[in-house]
């Protein structure tokens, strides 16, 4: 029943408007190269403290959604990736353009960005209070286990050279670790200085 409720305030005239808006300046900004979705979200974020926080969480999705298509926009027409994410469209759209079968790709290309929207909006649904409930049980044994789990996969990435990975990712941990921390607001490794907070 909760996702009942949840649906009405998408249908809500207001937040569709927002959608539809959201998603048509998403694709346009997508399609354009050099600016992406979270460049376009960054822009929108200030209009969105006039807004309710449904409405703002649905138009800053939508924009990103549609930003993420646009990028195949100029992937297909020009070969020029509008948005990281549609690289590897440009490998078989450019081609199908060239044969002159761009509007093919390009149906092809919004056909398969709105399944794999619903479809991963499905799981979503489905696995996030699951996922939720677990992220709530996270405590600092659970944490340090992910960061060696990670550090494992940064040395696993390359079979040349694990030990450069593995330092390169130390140093990073290193690197991160400067500042001020944020829960508790203890100076680490500033010196004093206050342009590495």
């Amino acid at each position: 029943m909760e996702i009942l409720s949840n649906i009405s305030l998408i249908l809500n005239p207001t937040t569709f408007g927002l959608i539809l808006g959201s998603t048509i300046v998403g694709v346009l900004i997508g399609a354009l190269p050099g600016l992406s979705s979270g460049m376009a979200i960054a822009l929108l974020l200030p209009f969105t403290i006039y807004l309710e926080p449904s409405q703002a969480i649905a138009a800053m999705a939508a924009l990103y959604c549609g930003g993420t298509f646009g990028g195949s926009i100029t992937a297909i027409l020009i070969n020029a990736p509008g948005a990281p994410p549609a690289a590897a469209t440009a490998f078989d759209g450019f081609p199908m353009a060239q044969k002159g079968q761009a509007g093919k790709a390009l149906g092809m290309a919004a056909v398969s960005s709105v399944v794999g929207g619903i479809i991963s909006l499905i799981v979503l649904i489905i696995f996030a209070p699951t996922l939720a409930r677990i992220a709530y049980k996270f405590g600092p044994p659970e944490y340090f286990a992910l960061a060696i789990f990670g550090l494992s996969m940064l040395a696993s990435i390359s079979s040349k050279s694990p030990v450069k990975n593995l330092i390169g990712g130390l140093i990073g941990l290193f690197v991160a670790t400067i500042g001020v921390h944020l829960t508790t607001g203890i100076s680490r490794f500033t010196f004093g200085v206050a342009e590495l907070f």
